[in-house]
């Protein structure tokens, strides 16, 4: 790798007198080992007294580097913005007030949040071969940083109010272990392919709905979501006479204490597995889930390239069910709906039985391959096939793709996985061989195929791919009624 260049705007502000006697102060995210995002403005903000002068500088040595300079205001707080970095490390991070305070082993690269329910929150502790994913951690220029489980009925605002944060640590054999797996692998292999630092800030919590990591502010502006807001309400109001917390159900509640205050600390984009307790209400996923990208981008003031994973396979009480397969197709309709918006398809890396596969090295690998060709434009396939058309010949339903990379493949010979209807809409599974570029489904049962799907069920046995090694994703071709479409 080749060795990392700071590149430091030099700006000449003298030592500052202080208004008022008070020790200068950072958010908590501004910790040793931190990575700040390059290419952008950097946000740094803290408290102080109020009036008083501040100066913030980014360097390699004492007092020189990249600085700038304001005065707190009557609430005490500050903030600046420091001018856009390349790439670097071994860098210092010095505020100076009446007081100086100093984070060292600063790195410039990317940063990337990570969020979820439990198959983001699950660690590599607990995940496939820890031993040996641990021995082969040890990364200086990979970054971990964890938000720890809080829920709040309003956006926490007062930085002294961050017991939940931790600390940056440089990724190691001994800090890797409860970290995310899903993010760590995502990260590894990021950081190989560009050759900078990264940084993982991971929130998540296990068994959590989409309408928690939402604003209240997301949710009342849409008509069919505003009802969260009254539950949040309720929620808010039951448990202030019980004096305890809001659940982690609660519309918005993760949101307040595990999004907004990381706002507005500059981050490349966001990585996103999640689904799962919205399954029962997937029609409604399809507002929802476009509805919170919004919001983050909105909140962040950035065009966030987000990436989520599409849910594993797994029975849900019914293997050939089709809850879990219409979450996929909300997740897979984001994709569409929203620019930047990619997804990791890991329908060869569920377990039937287990709603936590143990392997998160597939996930996480593939959301970098997402991310390393949709926001970096590395020229590596970042998707697997995904149904673009379909065209009937005779007793022959004709698929073509997106995606399809160097071409498309059946792993193990011959596809599986398709189902076919006539009028009646009444499906039967389907033959399918591989013409070209696309696949020929067909039934004997069918002799005038009106619609075709793929994969649709919560555990789905396929095997298409491309040659680049990427799975299709599940789909249809009709727009039936949603088993889910009256759920809330």
């Amino acid at each position: 790798m080749p060795p990392f260049r700071a590149a430091l705007v030099v700006v000449a502000v003298g030592l500052l007198t202080p208004a008022a006697p008070a020790d200068v102060k950072l958010h908590p995210l501004f910790t040793d080992n931190m990575v700040l995002q390059q290419g952008t403005e950097v946000p740094v903000w803290g408290t102080a007294a109020p009036g008083e002068a501040i100066r913030v500088v980014l360097g390699t040595g004492p007092g020189s580097g990249a600085a700038a300079a304001t005065e707190a205001g009557a609430d005490g707080r500050w903030a600046v913005r420091l001018p856009a970095q390349q790439p670097g490390t071994g860098l210092t991070l010095s505020v100076y007030g009446r007081t100086k305070v100093e984070r060292g082993n600063v790195a410039v690269g990317e940063v990337w949040v990570c969020s979820g329910q439990s198959n983001m929150e699950w660690a590599v502790d607990w995940s496939g071969e820890p031993a040996m994913v641990k021995a082969a951690a040890k990364n200086p220029n990979l970054r971990l940083f964890t938000v720890k489980k809080r829920t709040a009925t309003a956006p926490i605002t007062d930085m002294a109010d961050l017991g939940h944060f931790t600390k940056w640590d440089e990724c190691s054999p001994e800090t890797v272990g409860p970290f995310s797996a899903t993010a760590y692998h995502f990260g590894r292999h990021l950081q190989k392919a560009l050759g900078v630092p990264v940084g993982l800030i991971h929130t998540s919590w296990g068994g959590t709905p989409a309408e928690a990591w939402a604003s209240a502010e997301a949710l009342k502006a849409v008509p069919e979501l505003a009802y969260y807001v009254e539950n949040a309400t309720k929620a808010a109001a039951a448990a202030a006479e019980k004096k305890e917390p809001v659940g982690p159900h609660t519309p918005a509640s993760l949101y307040n204490a595990m999004i907004h205050p990381l706002l507005p600390f500059a981050v490349k984009g966001a990585i996103w597995y999640q689904g799962e307790s919205n399954a029962g209400r997937a029609a409604e996923y399809r507002t929802l889930f476009p509805a919170m990208i919004s919001d983050w981008r909105a909140k962040w003031q950035s065009d966030l390239p987000f990436y989520c994973v599409q849910l594993a396979p797994w029975h849900a009480n019914d293997a050939d069910g089709v809850q879990w397969a219409e979450l996929r197709e909300a997740q897979l309709l984001a994709t569409k709906a929203l620019k930047n918006v990619g997804m990791a398809v890991i329908t060869d890396a569920g377990d039937l039985i287990d709603i936590h596969p143990r392997d998160k090295a597939t996930p996480g690998t593939r959301l970098a391959l997402a991310a390393e060709a949709g926001t970096y434009g590395l020229k590596v396939a970042g998707s697997g096939p995904v149904f673009k058309d379909l065209k009937v010949d005779g007793p022959r339903a004709v698929l073509s793709f997106d995606h399809v990379g160097q071409g498309l493949a059946a792993k193990y010979q011959t596809l599986n996985g398709f189902a076919v209807c006539g009028d009646d809409r009444v499906f039967h599974p389907a033959a399918a061989k591989i013409e070209g570029d696309t696949v020929v489904v067909t039934c004997d049962k069918v002799s005038a195929p009106v619609a075709v799907r793929f994969g649709w069920k919560n555990y789905p046995v396929v095997n298409l791919y491309n040659k680049d090694g990427l799975p299709a994703t599940p789909f249809r071709t009709d727009d039936f009624p949603l088993s889910t479409a009256t759920k809330k």
